[in-house]
């Protein structure tokens, strides 16, 4: 089984073209609102993931508190302390502003919808991934601003952490509390029309990619990183991607996990939410040109984990198969 190249993947290669060609309409002076529609966006994506998300997953998922510390720890610990132990290195603004896009990607939140479909294919331990990839969402609202604050404060002077958070619970935390509060009114609708609704998330990502590249480009923010310097960043993502991957395996073996939670914990641990990453940015870095640069490393990260986790989950797919033969 070969794996295939994400359609969503190849949809943003194309989002990003168009933005280097047509940048006009994602500027600041573009006849289109793009900002409005894209925080409406947003907001509605989160009433739509707590319509979709169950308490009763979640009271049940607790229980297994090793595998969830691992999978939480692995996102909101390790990756930054990885990312940061390379700052004393960083010598020119260029490579800081790739840095930055670096401990952004770092300190996100997993993703959800491909860790629990892989964890799946992989014969994981699915309710355990839903628990994880649903709470490390809600967990990254306030750890993420928090992970970036240290070295966004240095870097602008007009970065106010309150306002950030005021925008996050009122673009992001509210809807979701909505959404659960109206789940058994409006849940099922949600569950009918899943793809549908996966469409419409992708379609807001989309947008906000387009934006956040056809103001860098507008901008010619990009001048300073040459093809050299790409394949120097997609490097760095394999390296870290490959480094988190095997320090979680080595500590899930140690914790006596069996194959089932072992699974679940890499492919959960080792995911950086896209969705979360182009939210956040539209709120972090609402003032800084350079945001197609800081979103560069996480769309590059993105591809590698869907591309290197769906190999691994059909091979343990396969194994899983001629076990049970």
């Amino acid at each position: 089984m070969k794996p295939k190249i994400d359609k969503f993947v190849l949809a943003i290669i194309c989002i990003v073209i168009l933005a280097y060609f047509f940048p006009f309409w994602g500027s600041q002076n573009s006849p289109v609102p793009l900002n409005l529609i894209g925080s409406i966006g947003v907001s509605l994506i989160f009433f739509f993931y707590g319509l979709k998300l169950s308490p009763e997953k979640i009271k049940s998922g607790l229980k297994n508190w090793k595998l969830h510390l691992l999978v939480q720890a692995s996102s909101f610990v390790l990756f930054p302390l990885i990312v940061i132990a390379i700052y004393p290195f960083i010598s020119s603004e260029s490579n800081l502003t790739i840095w930055l896009g670096f401990m952004f990607l770092a300190a996100l939140p997993s993703t959800v919808s491909s860790s629990v479909v892989m964890v799946s294919i992989a014969k994981g331990n699915i309710p355990a991934a839903i628990f994880n990839a649903s709470i490390s969402g809600l967990i990254g609202i306030v750890i993420t601003p928090l992970w970036m604050s240290l070295f966004l404060k240095q870097a602008s002077n007009d970065f106010d952490l309150g306002s950030i958070y005021l925008k996050l619970i009122t673009e992001i935390l509210l809807p979701v509390i909505l959404g659960i509060a109206l789940q058994r009114y409006f849940g099922d609708f949600a569950r009918k029309h899943l793809r549908l609704l996966t469409l419409f998330d992708k379609s807001i990502i989309l947008l906000i990619i387009y934006k956040s590249f056809a103001q860098s480009f507008e901008e010619n923010v990009f001048n300073s990183v040459n093809m050299v310097d790409l394949l120097l960043i997609l490097t760095a993502v394999i390296i870290l991607f490959s480094v988190v991957y095997f320090i979680i395996g080595k500590f899930a073996t140690k914790l006596g996990f069996d194959l089932e939670d072992r699974i679940t914990a890499q492919f959960c641990g080792t995911k950086k939410s896209l969705v979360h990453g182009t939210v956040f940015s539209k709120i972090l870095f609402k003032n800084t040109a350079s945001v197609g640069v800081i979103l560069l490393p996480l769309m590059l990260f993105h591809f590698i984990q869907i591309f290197i986790i769906s190999i691994i989950a059909s091979k343990l797919e396969r194994q899983a198969v001629i076990s049970e033969v």
